[in-house]
């Protein structure tokens, strides 16, 4: 007799503008513990980031091209009808400090409650806790080296971008 075993699935969400090392130690250790790990690009139509949606998500796939239970996908919306539509039941959020956990902890309550979905919550790795998307672009417009906090791929997309904009 088999018996079918439901595969763990889960989606991490985040704006990824762009996505930094420490993203990427969160994927990672969530791709160790999941059949399926969904990476979701926040779609906010009144917010213009510095990658579009589709360059996050060529980036984020370039750089989780060595975690083959990763797919990158795009939400508007909801977090949770995007995990009902999907069958997921758990997201899962880094964490850099408390801070971060003060502000994910009601949200994560909240998705609970409106469709028990649960929410795990990962450390970042230490040597990465004190990076931002925000911070990171902050410092490498202002010409600041951010090459130690962000994937290699990125490192050079950000760099043409923001040799593009100081050309105008």
């Amino acid at each position: 007799m088999y018996y079918l075993v439901p595969m763990a699935r889960a989606v991490c969400p985040g704006s990824f503008d762009p996505v930094t090392s420490g993203h990427l130690y969160v994927f990672e250790q969530a791709a160790a513990r999941f059949d399926e790990l969904v990476i979701t690009v926040v779609v906010n139509p009144a917010k213009r980031g510095m990658f579009s949606i589709a360059e996050r998500m060529d980036l984020i796939g370039e750089v989780t091209g060595h975690l083959p239970t990763v797919r990158v996908d795009k939400w508007e919306g909801l977090l949770v009808d995007f995990c009902r539509d999907s069958g997921i039941e758990t997201i899962v959020k880094g964490l850099r400090s408390g801070t971060d956990l003060d502000y994910e902890a009601p949200m994560a309550q909240m998705n609970r409650e409106l469709a028990g979905v649960d929410t795990l919550f990962l450390l970042t790795d230490p040597r990465f806790a004190h990076v931002s998307s925000s911070l990171i672009k902050e410092i490498a417009k202002l010409h600041g080296d951010v090459e130690a906090f962000v994937p290699a791929p990125v490192f050079r997309a950000l760099t043409a971008r923001l040799a593009g904009e100081r050309q105008v």
